[in-house]
């Protein structure tokens, strides 16, 4: 039974109507286990994943073919109907050797799709010290616009996968839906925190739908639903079947946005699963990045998830976010105010924070275009984000912006418009903002502590200015360009930048540059590294990035007539070539692989083949798996696939511009970092 709102106003007690999330499923799928089971980590269990054949051949058709299909030493703990999956429980002191008998013999059936470890997951929650009187977040992402729109709509939901949620908390119980919310961890049916240091969740809940404009604490994003789902334990930690079961809950519960300030190092197929299936119901579901300053986590990896990384107050790259190819748009994430236990306020910082940002947003835009699908609706973020200057790989296609996002029309949109007025004077004056962006970057270079003076030049195409780098350089003073009069200059010959200097002692020097790098110089790189926008890349990279590397029409030009004229010189594969590379880590140091996924799509104009190649980690078995059409690759179904014993795989294939590429990587017996080189060749 519910427990009883101390908020006795009537709200948010009906869902949307079936036609705009694609129909309702009224069950959610659960089996009976899921209430008694204990919260947190499941080390010894396995999720299994049964085909879509054997599991809809009954109403239990999940469960009945796993009870078939698992071994004696295993038993079943729970199933899910709708996502398709069982965990198993395999007795903690049974041996590695028998672990993998059962596995062998789940692998050996026909209908068993997938075997994953019930991996763990944890909240990305970075403390602060809550020092600061007054909130950025509203402001920066532009809220002021957005909220003479609207506040957002009660029967537009956002769901808060995640620890308990103080849903009574003076400045949450007006948003909060009738329903509350769901538990998947802990006792009880009340989806609150369950101990003292139980906050995270009603920090992120906060963020998203803390109430706006009750003369009461800080102002959440969106005056929007809110429904609490309990995944995390009091450490902020969860099993994959206990969340990916949250998320389908949700999606069951017709709910518009999905939160998910959680990550995992791995791709997991559940995880992934329940994503598509809440994608698939219409819902957008938004996730955290990582704070670890590397590689995309996963759920934000997946390509059903929106992927949000931090950003300062001054819109510069958080140091602890991680950044990738995946991320889709940036949002603050520093010392943002929220709701905490005991009608309480305090700081948080992390992508955890970011995530809500963005979900708050998006239920904002819902609200004035209701009929928005998910994808329309996650498009039409990204087209209307801001570019704070940064590369897409730490900002996606911007810094979100609730402003642009609500008075700008999505494109095509045909559904009910709420908002007064015409907006082409709008979108033109946005189009003019876009013309007059410059293509500034922050050059710096930067010293190890032990550096004595090293020195440095460069070339470029636009101005050059010494300018005031962002944060701190090794030794805790400022990177500032100018500093060493006598050796620091710049120079301008014929619409040509000339510029360098001399740094040391773990100090550095930056510049703005308006135009493309052509040169870089570094006299001693072994204490002296590049920075581009904060981020540390080498020369190469650097003059790639600003589209320095574009080779001078003039040269080479009479052979390139001759090679016009010559008749039998016919297009060969290979004559124009895309390489791209990712790195990640991967720890296959216990019983169970851990994998990677990755998608890529061709950028030749006619692609002839494909190469990818994955190094490390160091030590381990790595095995490359991948498919062309699109189809999610496993060790038993793909299209090629490279298992020779080694750290290092490679393979070669036929690539069509119509293909859709998808990369599994897995390794065993060593952990650490690899890197994936993909090599497009095409005509």
């Amino acid at each position: 039974m519910q427990p009883e709102r101390r908020d006795t106003r009537s709200r948010r007690s009906i869902l949307r109507g079936a036609g705009a999330v694609g129909g309702l499923i009224g069950a959610t799928g659960l089996s009976s286990a899921t209430p008694g089971r204990s919260p947190g980590p499941k080390q010894t269990e396995l999720l299994v994943g049964i085909n879509d054949e054997y599991a809809r051949s009954s109403a239990n058709g999940t469960e009945r073919t796993a009870r078939e299909a698992v071994p004696a030493d295993a038993t079943v703990v729970h199933s899910n109907e709708q996502l398709e999956y069982v965990a198993i429980e395999v007795p903690a002191e049974l041996p590695s050797e028998a672990v993998e008998h059962v596995r062998d013999v789940l692998d050996s059936n026909d209908a068993i799709e997938y075997v994953e470890e019930n991996a763990t997951l944890q909240s990305l929650y970075t403390p602060n010290d809550p020092y600061y009187d007054s909130q950025h977040a509203p402001q920066q992402v532009n809220c002021e616009d957005a909220w003479a729109e609207t506040l957002g709509d009660e029967d537009v939901t956002i769901a808060v996968v995640d620890q308990g949620v103080e849903y009574e908390h003076e400045n949450l119980s007006g948003n909060v839906d009738d329903r509350i919310g769901e538990v998947f961890v802990g006792r009880g049916s009340d989806p609150g925190p369950l101990s003292r240091g139980d906050t995270h969740g009603t920090l992120v809940a906060g963020i998203a739908a803390g109430e706006t404009g009750n003369g009461t604490g800080q102002a959440g994003i969106s005056n929007c639903s809110l429904l609490a789902a309990r995944a995390l334990d009091e450490q902020g930690q969860g099993a994959l079947s206990d969340i990916a079961d949250a998320i389908q809950w949700a999606a069951d519960e017709g709910v518009d946005v999905i939160n998910l300030s959680l990550g995992s190092s791995s791709g997991l197929w559940t995880l992934e699963n329940a994503c598509e299936y809440a994608t698939e119901r219409g819902c957008l579901v938004v996730a955290a990045a990582g704070n670890s300053g590397g590689s995309v986590m996963y759920p934000a990896a997946y390509d059903d998830v929106l992927a949000v990384s931090a950003l300062t107050s001054r819109d510069r790259l958080a140091s602890f976010s991680n950044r990738g190819p995946e991320i889709d748009l940036a949002a603050p994430g520093q010392n943002l105010l929220s709701t905490t236990l005991n009608d309480g306020y305090d700081r948080i910082s992390g992508t955890s924070a970011a995530a809500p940002v963005v979900a708050g947003v998006a239920g904002l835009v819902r609200s004035v275009y209701p009929g928005l699908s998910s994808s329309a609706l996650r498009e039409h973020l990204r087209e209307t984000a801001v570019d704070v200057g940064l590369r897409s790989a730490a900002q996606g296609a911007g810094r979100v912006d609730a402003g642009n996002a609500v008075t700008t029309v999505p494109e095509g949109y045909d559904g009910p418009d709420e908002r007064d007025g015409d907006t082409d004077e709008d979108e033109e004056d946005d189009e003019d903002d876009e013309e007059t962006d410059t293509d500034g970057h922050l050059l710096s270079f930067v010293t190890e502590p032990e550096a004595s003076f090293a020195d440095y030049e460069f070339t470029a195409t636009g101005p050059v200015e010494f300018t005031t780098a962002p944060g701190q350089t090794p030794s805790g003073g400022t990177i500032e360009g100018g500093t060493y009069a006598a050796e620091d200059y710049i120079e301008e010959d014929d619409e040509t930048w000339h510029a360098g200097g001399v740094t040391g002692g773990g100090q550095g020097d930056a510049f703005s540059v308006e135009g493309a790098i052509t040169s870089i110089e570094v006299g001693q790189p072994d204490v002296m590294w590049v920075e581009l926008d904060g981020e540390r890349l080498s020369p190469e990279e650097v003059i790639e990035e600003t589209t320095g590397d574009d080779t001078d029409e003039t040269d080479g030009g009479e052979e390139d007539e001759s090679d016009e004229t010559d008749e039998t010189d016919e297009p060969q594969c290979g004559d124009e070539t895309n390489t791209a590379r990712v790195e990640g880590d991967l720890d296959g140091s216990g019983w169970w692989p851990d994998t990677a996924r990755w998608q890529y799509t061709p950028q030749t104009e006619n692609p002839c083949e494909l190469t990818l190649t994955v190094d490390g980690p160091s030590g381990a078995d790595v095995e490359l798996y991948m498919t062309r059409d699109g189809r999610r690759p496993t060790q038993w179904d793909a299209d090629e696939s490279a298992t020779a014993t080694g750290d290092t795989q490679s393979l070669t294939t036929a690539l069509e511009s119509d293909d859709t590429v998808r990369i599994l990587i897995t390794a065993t017996g060593g952990s650490g970092t690899y890197e994936l080189e993909i090599v497009e060749q095409g005509y």
